[in-house]
């Protein structure tokens, strides 16, 4: 069976062109979805600098790209140190 696979054109609008920074996050999930923010912690405060709300099924492809992405990069880099993780509660 021949797939008729679609090219898909992407934008990037300017402002998200640099990124943000995020050394924590949150996850919470419903049965619908999951909401996954990204803070920017730096002790007494701390900021949400991007939410990102994933359907359950493209979650489960996200883990598994960030899974393979991991992998990659120990092979070619050794293996990564899992940070610590933060002693105050985040809420």
């Amino acid at each position: 069976m021949a797939e008729n696979k679609q090219e898909i054109q992407i934008s990037f609008p300017d402002d998200l062109k640099g990124g943000v920074y995020a050394n924590n996050m949150l996850v919470a999930h419903s049965k619908e979805e999951f909401i996954v923010d990204f803070l920017m912690v730096a002790p007494p405060t701390g900021a949400v600098t991007s939410r990102v709300i994933l359907s359950p099924g493209h979650m489960k492809r996200v883990l598994a790209a960030l899974e393979e992405s991991v992998a990659k990069y120990e092979n070619m880099h050794g293996t990564i140190e899992e940070a610590e993780a933060p002693q105050a509660n985040i809420h």
